[in-house]
């Protein structure tokens, strides 16, 4: 016989359970052994999310509760280390694998980070922030990067003593604000003539140096000298004159990074379509920019035509050639010599071009044909017809040369002409090496428009020197100033020693010797003067105390770029810090199909 009991309050008592039985008042034990069949029937009410009726099934909460402040900076830590050891010129690479199996070896934050698919969201706050870094200025994004991770790591420490996120935000603001004053006081030269490749080269070389170190040199003259090229010819200079896609890159596999060049114009990776591969040198030529096809043009209707004999059929083509033939010549006799097609040229327009000995060069790029026509000074055509003479441009070289194996065409101007787009030409071994070297170029230029703002000329010491000196001086201002936030800021200020010790561990150099060393060479302050705030790591190991005057190393910081880091990184801290709950949404999507084959039949649907 099966006995059927309602029970409830189900309860864990010295091992056992309890519960109460309908119609029982006093709780029984009951031991469950084998013998005669029986079935409960419990009304047993399990615990519930409390939001699970305000959002959709599938959300995750976090809360500071739960550790959520202490999870999310140790996910940075993870990034942070990551970024840390390819700080500085002694940087190692990291190979990365993308979800396209596409490799990149870089060892610059944004790159690396952009590649990456990272899903937390406190993660994706310094993300963000690199990218910003990378976007505005171009370098410090390695800064940037280690500078948000170690602030967040000495803020661990202080929420261990007991400190509240708002007290740590607060003292990190203030201590923001007195490094973005204190840094105006630390600049150690100034870029003056900003058209000179001399002093272009001084601000690009440190920067092309944390990147490919050993070629920083060879790399800073040839965008220093692309860049001398598109600058306008006024006396002064600013931002908004300075575009960086003027400078384009092209990079040809063979060879090495010794036999790279700079063109004052543009070069492509294609040679002309016709017969004519090059034109003159001992004149200007003109020059037509279509965005047309160069072709018949097609009827947007299907139509019959009725042919009675051949006599008509051969009229007929011979009409297309005449329409093509008179449109050729009236382009050849408004004198242009190249034309520059940014769509299909067909077969029998191609044959007239080449009769009047007229340039055909493909261009399928868009981008590529607006930094022609700067090259050039042409208008692009969206008709096929005669262009006007203000819609002409006008070109010294254009010629057809072998570069390792590859056949270029060649579009030049000559020293006097102004051009507003100039190419560097870079030759490698590697795929993957040209690639990491034209990033490095890339941020040259970048660094170049952060020089061209108003205070950009201002220059900085580098080598964790400026840093070294803020250590001592936030220190002093965090004991001035009463409160638990002088706690926060005496941190702030031991974030920044993050620099100049990965400098040295990168280099090889002792870090318990050389930043001692580095200290004392800054506490001379008040009788060395300017002096002492040029001591920085030396790198190259060429002194024995790992201390170098960065003015014979020719290492600089740029001011603008200093401020923009530090106060991008203190921001994406003290974004982090202030959360104290992270709610994630289910993603969208429904359930994925079973990758193993299931019984029955599975679709995409299901």
């Amino acid at each position: 016989m099966m006995k059927i009991l309602e029970i409830s309050n189900v309860h864990k008592m010295n091992g056992c359970l309890t519960w109460d039985i309908a119609g029982v008042c006093e709780p029984h034990i009951v031991r469950i052994t084998t013998g005669k069949p029986c079935c409960y029937r419990m009304s047993l009410k399990l615990p519930q999310n409390p939001n699970a009726g305000l959002f959709k099934q599938g959300y995750n909460s976090y809360s500071n509760a739960d550790g959520q402040i202490n999870k999310s900076i140790a996910a940075i830590r993870e990034i942070h280390q990551m970024c840390l050891t390819s700080m500085g010129p002694c940087g190692c690479n990291k190979i990365i694998v993308n979800h396209l199996g596409k490799v990149v070896v870089s060892n610059d934050a944004a790159t690396m980070l952009r590649e990456l698919e990272i899903v937390h969201p406190a993660v994706k706050v310094l993300v963000m922030a690199t990218e910003q870094q990378k976007l505005d200025v171009g370098d410090g994004t390695n800064l940037v990067m280690v500078l948000a991770g170690e602030l967040l790591n000495v803020s661990e420490k202080l929420i261990a003593m007991g400190l509240s996120a708002v007290e740590i935000i607060q003292g990190y603001h203030m201590a923001k604000s007195f490094v973005l004053g204190e840094l105006d006081k630390l600049v150690v030269a100034e870029v003056v003539d900003k058209r000179s490749q001399t002093e272009l080269a001084k601000v690009v070389r440190p920067v092309i140096a944390s990147r490919q170190h050993g070629y920083e040199d060879l790399l800073s003259k040839l965008v220093a000298e692309a860049v001398a090229h598109v600058l306008p010819p006024a006396a002064a200079v600013s931002a908004s004159q300075f575009n960086v896609d003027s400078i384009r890159v092209v990079k040809i596999m063979g060879g090495s990074l010794a036999d790279a060049a700079v063109f004052k114009g543009m070069v492509f990776n294609t040679e002309p379509a016709g017969h004519v591969k090059s034109l003159p040198e001992t004149a200007k030529h003109k020059v037509a920019v279509f965005t047309c096809p160069l072709d018949i043009a097609g009827t947007e209707t299907k139509g019959t035509v009725l042919l009675h004999n051949a006599q008509e059929m051969l009229d007929f083509s011979k009409g297309e050639e005449t329409q093509i033939d008179a449109m050729m010549k009236e382009i050849a006799d408004m004198g242009v010599s190249c034309v520059i097609a940014g769509s299909t040229v067909g077969e029998l327009a191609l044959h007239y071009l080449n009769r009047y000995g007229i340039l055909v060069l493909k261009v399928g790029s868009k981008f590529e044909l607006r930094r022609i026509c700067r090259v050039c000074g042409a208008s692009p055509l969206p008709r096929l017809g005669a262009p006007t003479p203000e819609e002409l441009g006008t070109i010294d070289t254009v010629k057809t040369m072998e570069i390792g194996g590859d056949r270029v065409t060649v579009f030049k101007q000559e020293a006097e002409e102004v051009s507003r787009t100039a190419t560097i030409i870079l030759r490698g071994a590697t795929q993957n090496h040209l690639d990491d070297v034209e990033r490095a170029v890339d941020d040259g230029v970048s660094a170049i428009k952060g020089l061209m703002k108003p205070e950009g000329g201002k220059l900085l010491a580098g080598a964790g020197a400026t840093e070294i000196e803020l250590v001592s001086r936030i220190t002093k201002f965090g004991e001035t100033t009463p409160g638990l936030l002088q706690l926060a800021i005496k941190q702030y200020a031991l974030a920044f020693e993050v620099v100049p010790r990965i400098l040295a561990q990168t280099s090889g150099a002792d870090v318990n010797e050389v930043l001692p060393n580095l200290y004392a060479a800054h506490a001379a302050a008040p009788t060395a003067g300017i002096d002492s705030l040029c001591k920085g790591i030396d790198t190259e190991g060429e002194h024995d105390d790992g201390v170098t005057d960065i003015r014979e190393e020719g290492v600089y910081d740029m001011l603008a770029m200093k401020k923009f880091a530090v106060n991008v990184a203190t921001e994406a801290a003290t974004t982090v810090l202030s959360v104290d709950q992270i709610i994630m949404a289910k993603k969208a999507g429904g359930p994925a199909a079973p990758q193993a084959r299931r019984p029955g039949n599975w679709d995409q649907d299901d």
